[in-house]
C-alpha cells in the first residue's frame, strides 16, 4: 500500500515482449535477503512468476484492476503493458475503454539475457508492427486522445525514436541500451548469477567489477536527443508532437537485390488513418475514472480526524454491488500519512451491510477493519497490506453458511499482511500469491493457494482441484474429513503432514529443551511443535469474529477434529526454514560455549 500510494505511474505488465505468454523464474540462489524482503518471500526459495495473471481473465477484470490502482493513488498514471503481435490494436482499444491512462507496446528485441532465444526469435514480433496497428485502431475508433502510447523493445538510436513517433508513439522506453551504456556486454547469462560486469548478479565479488556511472547514461540520452533534433529538422518538424502519427512521411526502402525482400509490402504498416475533424491523433485528454462516485469519499471525511489525530472512528455503511473497491481510497490516505505501519488496530472500523461489489478492501492498510454482514463479489482483500476483513451472512439470512458462497473468486490475491475471516465458502483461486496474510474460509474452489509464498490459510471445508500448485512458501491447514484431499492437492512442490497433538509435539521436540541427538540437532519435529496450538488459536479467532457454527463445532470436538486436519507444507520452504533454524541454534550454542569458556 505504501509503495502504491507514493508512485507516479503504476504499470500492469500483461506480458513481456521478449517472451510473450511465458512467466519467469528467479532461482533460489539469487533470492537474497534484500530481494526476499522486497518480494515478501523467503531467502533462498525460488520465486515463480506465472504466465497468466490470475486476477485478469477478461477486459472487465483488467478494467477493475485499473480502477483499484487509481483508487489507491488518484494522482498516479495507470499503465498497461502489451506485446506487439497481431490483434494488439483491439486489445489496446479495450485498454483505453477500461480507462487506462497509458499503454506500452513492447517488441521482441528487448528483454534480459534470461529470455529464452526460442521465445525471442519465434514468439515475439517487431515493435513497429504492433505500434502501427495500435495507433491506427485507436484513431479510427476515436480513442487515441484518451491514452498515451509508449513503445519499447530494443530501441537503440534516434532513428528508432523518429520511426516510433511517426508510427504513433507519444513516449519511448529504453532499457537494454541504457544498460549497455553502463557496461553491459550482453553475455545472455543474467539468470546464472555470473554476469562478468556485475549488473545482473548478487555475487558481491562480481558486483565490484561494475564499471557504470550515471554520466554514461546521461551522455547517451543527451546525444540521442541531439540526433533526434537533426532528424526533425531534416523532416521539417518543430516539435515531437507534430511527428506523432505522420506515417505518410515514411516510405519503404528496397533492399539491394536480396531474395528476402521479394513480396514485402509495408503499405498497411505505413497507412495513415483518417482522423476526421476533431479526432485526436495523440494523447491530449484525461480519462474519467469515476472516483467522485466512490463511497470512500464519504469515509475519508468521517475518518479525517482519525487519520490526522488517531482518534478511533466507527463508520456505518450500506453496500450495494455497484460500490466497487470499498476502503481502498481511504487506505491510500492512511498510507500517505502513516506509511506501511499504518495505525493502531481497529482505528477505522467500517460496519457494512449488504452486497459489496468487486475488490472490497483491496490494498487495505493496517489499522482498518471492514466488518460486512452480507456477501461480496470477486477480489476481496486483493493486495491486502494489513487490517482485518470479516464477512458473514446477514442476521436475517436463512442460508447454511458453510454450504454457500460468501465471497467470489481471487480473494486475497497478492496479500502481504493482515487477516481475513469468511464465514462461508470462497470461490476459485483463493489466496493466490498470498505472502503474509492469515485467512480462514469454510471451503474453496479450484486452484487455492496457488503460487503462495507466505502467510497462513485455514480451510474449514472442501477444496477444489489443483490446490497449492506452485506454492513455495507459507502454510495451509485443510480440514479433510473425507480423507481425499491428497487427490485434489497438487503435490509437485508440497508435502502433506498430520497435525500432531499438543502433548505429542511437545514431547517429540523435547519441550523446548536439548534437541541434540547422536551428535546432531534433530529439527524434524520442532517446526510442527506448535501446529495444533496455532491452528486452534486461529479457529478461535474465526469463531470470535464471525460466530461461525462450523468453527464452534470443530472447537467443541477438538480432540477428534484435530486429527482430520492436514498441513500443506512446501518442501523448499521447509528446507530453508530448517537451515535457518540450524544456523540460529548453532549460533546460540556457540555463544553459550564462548560465555562458559570466558567465565
Amino acid at each position: 500500500m505504501e509503495y502504491l500510494s507514493h508512485a507516479k505511474i503504476l504499470q500492469i505488465k500483461m506480458a513481456q515482449g521478449a517472451k510473450p505468454g511465458e512467466g519467469g523464474q528467479l532461482p533460489g540462489h539469487k533470492v537474497t535477503e534484500q530481494i526476499a524482503a522486497q518480494r515478501h518471500s523467503t531467502e533462498g526459495v525460488s520465486l515463480i512468476s506465472p504466465p497468466p495473471h490470475h486476477d485478469i481473465y477478461s477486459i472487465e477484470d483488467l478494467a477493475q484492476l485499473i480502477h483499484d490502482l487509481k483508487n489507491v493513488n488518484p494522482t498516479a498514471r495507470i499503465s498497461v503493458k502489451l506485446v506487439s503481435e497481431v490483434g494488439v490494436g483491439t486489445v489496446a482499444a479495450g485498454v483505453s475503454k477500461a480507462h487506462a491512462d497509458h499503454v506500452t507496446i513492447s517488441g521482441f528485441d528487448g528483454g534480459t539475457g534470461a529470455s529464452p532465444l526460442t521465445s525471442t526469435m519465434h514468439a515475439g514480433s517487431p515493435w513497429e508492427i504492433g505500434l502501427a496497428e495500435t495507433h491506427q485502431t485507436l484513431v479510427m475508433n476515436h480513442l487515441r486522445g484518451r491514452i498515451a502510447v509508449q513503445v519499447d523493445g530494443g530501441l537503440r538510436t534516434a532513428r528508432d525514436v523518429g520511426v516510433g513517433a511517426m508510427l504513433g508513439a507519444d513516449e519511448f522506453g529504453f532499457a537494454t541500451a541504457a544498460l549497455i551504456a553502463q557496461g553491459c556486454l550482453m553475455m545472455r547469462k543474467c539468470h546464472l548469477n555470473t554476469c562478468p560486469v556485475g549488473i545482473a548478479t548478487q555475487n558481491e565479488d562480481l558486483r565490484k567489477l561494475f564499471p557504470g556511472e550515471p554520466a554514461h547514461v546521461v551522455n547517451y540520452f543527451t546525444f540521442m536527443a541531439e540526433e533526434i533534433r537533426v532528424l526533425m529538422a531534416e523532416l521539417g518538424f518543430r516539435t515531437m508532437q507534430e511527428m506523432i502519427g505522420r506515417s505518410d512521411c515514411m516510405e519503404m526502402k528496397s533492399a539491394i537485390g536480396h531474395w528476402k525482400e521479394q513480396g514485402l509490402d509495408f503499405t498497411r504498416l505505413l497507412t495513415k488513418p483518417e482522423a476526421g475533424p476533431g479526432v485526436a491523433v495523440y494523447n491530449c485528454e484525461e480519462q474519467d475514472h469515476g472516483l467522485d462516485k466512490a463511497l470512500d469519499n464519504d469515509f475519508i471525511k468521517q475518518a479525517r480526524a482519525t487519520i490526522d489525530g488517531g482518534k478511533p472512528v466507527r463508520i456505518k455503511a450500506k453496500f450495494v454491488n455497484v460500490n466497487r473497491t470499498i476502503g481502498t481510497m481511504l487506505s491510500g490516505e492512511v498510507a500517505k500519512k502513516h506509511g506501511k505501519k499504518g495505525m493502531a488496530d481497529d482505528s477505522i472500523y467500517i460496519d457494512g451491510v449488504g452486497t459489496a461489489g468487486q475488490s472490497l478492501g483491496a490494498f487495505m492498510s493496517p489499522g482498518m477493519t471492514i466488518d460486512l454482514k452480507g456477501d461480496a463479489n470477486d477480489y476481496v482483500g486483493k493486495g491486502l497490506a494489513g487490517g482485518r476483513i470479516i464477512i458473514r451472512p446477514s442476521d436475517d439470512s436463512l442460508i447454511v453458511a458453510e454450504d454457500n458462497i460468501i465471497v467470489g473468486n481471487t480473494c486475497l490475491y497478492g496479500a502481504t499482511a493482515g487477516e481475513a475471516f469468511f464465514r462461508g465458502v470462497g470461490g476459485e483461486r483463493f489466496c493466490v500469491r498470498n505472502s503474509g496474510a492469515t485467512a480462514v474460509v469454510e471451503g474453496v474452489g479450484d486452484h487455492g493457494c496457488e503460487y503462495m509464498t507466505g502467510g497462513i490459510v485455514v480451510v474449514l471445508g472442501e477444496t477444489g482441484r489443483n490446490f497449492a500448485a506452485g506454492m513455495s512458501g507459507g502454510i495451509a491447514y485443510v480440514l479433510d474429513e473425507a480423507g481425499t484431499f491428497d487427490t485434489r492437492c497438487n503435490m509437485a512442490q508440497v508435502e502433506l503432514e498430520p497435525i500432531a497433538a499438543e502433548e505429542a509435539a511437545m514431547e517429540a521436540s523435547g519441550q523446548g529443551g536439548d534437541l541434540e541427538t547422536h551428535g546432531r540437532v534433530d529439527l524434524s519435529h520442532d517446526m510442527t511443535r506448535f501446529d495444533a496450538e496455532r491452528l486452534k488459536s486461529i479457529i478461535e479467532k474465526h469463531l470470535h469474529y464471525t460466530a461461525s457454527a462450523r468453527a464452534k463445532d470443530i472447537l467443541d470436538n477438538w480432540d477428534t477434529m484435530r486429527g482430520k486436519f492436514v498441513k500443506v507444507m512446501p518442501v523448499e520452504y521447509r528446507r530453508v526454514l530448517l537451515e535457518m533454524q540450524a544456523k540460529s541454534q548453532a549460533a546460540e550454542h556457540e555463544g553459550v560455549v564462548t560465555s562458559v569458556g570466558g567465565s
